[in-house]
C-alpha cells in the first residue's frame, strides 16, 4: 500500500480537437445514466455555451511527467483532452501540501520544521506543474488572475486555470507568505485539511498528531490576522475542512464573501467534515457560495453492513466502535500512543477492503445534495466541485470528461439553463468579483 493511500485512510485539448459536432458524437458513450435524448442534446448544447468551472481539483505530483502529459488522454482524472471532451471551461487547481513523511521507527509523531520544508517543496512541485502546462500549451490553457481573465479565456476556447491553495500547515508562522503566493497567482486559500495546524482547527483532528477537537478554539492569533490579510489581498477565503468554531470566526471577521470550495451538507451524511445548516447559512449571509463536492462518502451514508464490518475491524485492533458514519480514526483512539507503520498499513488495508465493496455514490446522490443546499440557502449560493485526485468522483462523473453528465442530471431535475449557469460557475465568478472589490487597492495582487 502506498503512503498516500493509507494517509487518506486516516482521514478520510484539446479544444480544437473536439469540434461542436464531434463533441456531441463523442459524448454518446458518456451519458451512462439513461437520460432522454432531448436532455442529452440540451446538456451538450448548454455545456458548450456556459462557463463550467470545477472549484477543486488536485494535480497528482506526477502530473506532466512521462505518461501523464497535460495534453494527452492519460490515466488521471484531469488532463486537457478530458477537459475538452467534457466541455469543462476551467478549474481551481489546488496547490495542496501535506507533511509527506511523519512516521519513524517508533511510530507516528508530530510534524517538525523539517516536515514543513517538505510540505513547501510539495507546494512548489504542484505550482511548477501548473506553470509548465501553461508555458507548454499556450494555445489551449491559461491562468485566470481575475474574473475577466476567465471570461476572456473561455471566449478564446482555452481552459482557464484558477490557482488555489489548501492547508496553512506549509506556511508555518509566516503570514507574509500569503502576499508572496498572491503575487504568484493564488486567488483562493483554505486554512485547513486533515489535522489542526497553527492557523486553524480542522473539522477532522488527526489522532496521529495528538490533535484534540477545537484545540485552538477555532482560529489562532495568526489565523485571525490571516483573515484580514486575505481580504486585503483580494484572495477568496475557503472554509472547507475548517472546524465549526473556526468557520464561524472567519464569517465574523471577514468583510468579503466566503467560499466552501469542496463541501457537502451534513444532512446528506452526518459527519463533522460536512456543513451543518447553520454553517450553510453563515456562508450565505457572507454573500458566499457552497461548492457541493462529488465525494461519495460525503453524499451517501454507509450501509449498516459496512458500518458493522468496520467496527469488527476496529475491534481486532482494540479500537472502540465508531460513531455513526465515521470510518477511519477518531481523536482519543489508542493509536495516538503510537503504532508502527506496518500496523497502520494493515489497518488501512482492511479498511479499504471494506470500503471498496460499498456501492459507489451516483449522480443521483450528488443531485440530491445540490437540491438540499439550494432549498436551504438559494440558487445564488451553490456551486459545483469534484475533488478529483483526492477521493472525489461518483458514478457518472468519474473524471473531467464526464462533466456534461452533471449538466444532464440538473436538467433532468428541472433546473433552468440560467440556474445551471449559476451553479457551474456564475455564482463563483460573482463572489470572486466581490472579494476583489473588497480588497485594498495597494495590497491587491492582480495582473
Amino acid at each position: 500500500m502506498t503512503k498516500r493511500r493509507w494517509k487518506k485512510a486516516l482521514s478520510l485539448s484539446l479544444a480544437a480537437a473536439v469540434a461542436a459536432g464531434a463533441g456531441f458524437a463523442a459524448w454518446s458513450y458518456l451519458a451512462t445514466d439513461g437520460y432522454p435524448k432531448e436532455v442529452v442534446r440540451q446538456a451538450n448544447d448548454l455545456q458548450q455555451r456556459i462557463i463550467a468551472f470545477d472549484s477543486h481539483i488536485t494535480l497528482p505530483l506526477s502530473f506532466g511527467t512521462e505518461g501523464r502529459e497535460a495534453d494527452q488522454d492519460g490515466p488521471g482524472r484531469f488532463d486537457l483532452v478530458k477537459a475538452a471532451r467534457g466541455r469543462l471551461s476551467g478549474a481551481a487547481l489546488t496547490i495542496f501540501a501535506w507533511p509527506e513523511s511523519w512516521t519513524g521507527d517508533n511510530g507516528p509523531h508530530r510534524p517538525t520544521d523539517g516536515f514543513v520544508d517538505a510540505a513547501r517543496h510539495t507546494q512548489e512541485v504542484r505550482y511548477n506543474a501548473i506553470t509548465a502546462m501553461v508555458r507548454d500549451f499556450p494555445n489551449q490553457v491559461g491562468i485566470a488572475y481575475t474574473p475577466q481573465d476567465m471570461r476572456r479565456l473561455h471566449g478564446e476556447g482555452k481552459f482557464a486555470v484558477f490557482i488555489s491553495m489548501l492547508n496553512a500547515y506549509a506556511l508555518g508562522d509566516d503570514l507574509d507568505l500569503l502576499d508572496q503566493w498572491a503575487a504568484r497567482g493564488v486567488r483562493m486559500f483554505g486554512f485547513s485539511y486533515v489535522g489542526n495546524n497553527r492557523w486553524a482547527d480542522s473539522s477532522r483532528p488527526l489522532p496521529f498528531f495528538n490533535d484534540t477537537v477545537d484545540a485552538l478554539g477555532g482560529l489562532s492569533p495568526i489565523g485571525r490576522q490571516a483573515v484580514q490579510r486575505l481580504n486585503d489581498l483580494g484572495v477568496i477565503i475557503d472554509v472547507s475542512q475548517m472546524s465549526s468554531q473556526a468557520l464561524g470566526q472567519v464569517a465574523e471577521l471577514s468583510r468579503a464573501p466566503l467560499v466552501a470550495s469542496h463541501s457537502a451538507p451534513r444532512a446528506a451524511v452526518d459527519i463533522p467534515r460536512n456543513l451543518s445548516d447553520k454553517e450553510l447559512q453563515l456562508i450565505k449571509d457572507s454573500g458566499g457560495v457552497v461548492q457541493i463536492v462529488a465525494f461519495g462518502t460525503y453524499l451517501k451514508p454507509l450501509s449498516a453492513k459496512t458500518q458493522e464490518r468496520l467496527n469488527s475491524l476496529r475491534a481486532r485492533f482494540d479500537l472502540p466502535p465508531l460513531p455513526n458514519q465515521a470510518y477511519a480514526l477518531m481523536p482519543g483512539d489508542p493509536i495516538i500512543a503510537g503504532w508502527p507503520e506496518q500496523k497502520v498499513g494493515e489497518y488501512a488495508e482492511g479498511l479499504y477492503a471494506i470500503l471498496d465493496e460499498e456501492p459507489k455514490a451516483t449522480l443521483k446522490d450528488y443531485g440530491d445534495a445540490i437540491d438540499y443546499t439550494v432549498r436551504k440557502i438559494g440558487i445564488d449560493h451553490v456551486g459545483l466541485s469534484s475533488d478529483f485526485n483526492e477521493g472525489g468522483g461518483v458514478t457518472g462523473w468519474d473524471d473531467v470528461s464526464e462533466a456534461r453528465n452533471v449538466t444532464a442530471e440538473l436538467i433532468a431535475r428541472g433546473y433552468s439553463e440560467a440556474d445551471i449557469t449559476k451553479l457551474w460557475g456564475g455564482n463563483f465568478l460573482r463572489v470572486w468579483e466581490q472579494v476583489q472589490h473588497a480588497a485594498k487597492p495597494t495590497a491587491t495582487s492582480s495582473r
